[in-house]
């Protein structure tokens, strides 16, 4: 797994490990996401399906793309197409998507970078694969998360931010037997670099065989673990989870991931995302690419794109 890491991890600041009082957030529930097609036919799996909106706010939506081996002429992307009223997080961790909307942001992202784009009032996007991937063929794994907007923000002028791997915030367990890679909140006092109209954490971690991760969660934020290779639990009741499914977890200070003691050659370490977000709590209206507080809105903005209020396809 390519996503950026460390020889040696004992080099890394150190997560506290919890205090005298701190409580450890429970396990809820456990999931397992359905496998489906997203864009021109490329594999996904829904690792939020089954889970209650309300447990999942702010976020919508999230789909692990791949892990997938194309052979030449095989990759494929998404067209052209709009949204409004939310934020979408790209981070690939083995491959490579090039990324381009009609108000100048996109790049290229690969191995650990991440796309961060704010749809706000409006914006048309292609996600696709470069030709020269198209033509060789390559491994493709990554991520696609929604974030929700506030009401306040809905129509906010659009947004791109490029996060580069080396830009991530990289920390270990008080063992130093886990990567941590904060990529937007913060963990223990240590910022991750995505800027975020709602404040939320955005964590990748990747735990060795036998070790456990025990990570400080701010308390007015909810938690969820998605399990993207590998085997473990967790909670302190040790919930087994293995990848694809997603672990909804409850209040408390921190959270506890363990990593099974023995590992699938292809698979050999826990690779978790660990996201969570102070809820918005505002009514949700999500009708395919746009989400807004109301079905009136979602139409304005169906009525907006189709005649033309989003801009136009970049020649």
């Amino acid at each position: 797994m390519p996503a950026i890491t460390v020889d040696d991890l004992t080099v890394l600041p150190r997560i506290k490990e919890p205090g005298l009082g701190d409580q450890p957030r429970p396990v809820w529930k456990v999931t397992t996401a359905p496998k489906g097609y997203e864009g021109e036919g490329f594999p996904v799996r829904r690792a939020f399906a089954g889970i209650d909106p309300q447990q999942l706010d702010p976020f919508i939506h999230m789909d692990q793309m791949g892990e997938v081996e194309y052979a030449p002429g095989e990759p494929k992307g998404t067209p052209w197409h709009p949204h409004r009223g939310f934020e979408t997080v790209t981070y690939m961790i083995d491959g490579v998507m090039d990324h381009h909307d009609n108000h100048g942001g996109g790049g290229s992202i690969t191995n650990g970078d991440t796309q961060w784009m704010t749809a706000g009032s409006g914006i048309l996007h292609i996600e696709a694969p470069p030709e020269w991937l198209v033509q060789k063929g390559g491994l493709f794994h990554g991520i696609q998360l929604w974030v929700n907007l506030p009401r306040a923000a809905k129509l906010n002028d659009p947004r791109y931010q490029d996060i580069h791997s080396g830009e991530v915030r990289l920390l270990t367990s008080a063992d130093a037997g886990a990567l941590v890679r904060v990529i937007a909140g913060e963990v223990d006092g240590h910022a991750g670099p995505g800027s975020t109209y709602t404040p939320m954490s955005l964590v990748h971690a990747t735990i060795e065989p036998g070790a456990r991760l025990e990570l400080p969660w701010p308390v007015e934020h909810n938690a969820l673990v998605y399990v993207l290779s590998g085997r473990g639990s967790v909670g302190l009741d040790r919930q087994p989870v293995e990848m694809g499914q997603t672990a909804v977890l409850g209040a408390g200070d921190y959270l506890t991931v363990d990593a099974a003691g023995s590992q699938e050659s292809r698979s050999p370490k826990l690779e978790v995302l660990v996201l969570g977000g102070r809820p918005i709590r505002e009514p949700l209206a999500w009708a395919g690419p746009f989400v807004m507080n109301t079905k009136a809105e979602v139409l304005a903005a169906y009525e907006d794109f189709q005649k033309g209020r989003f801009g136009h396809i970049p020649a």
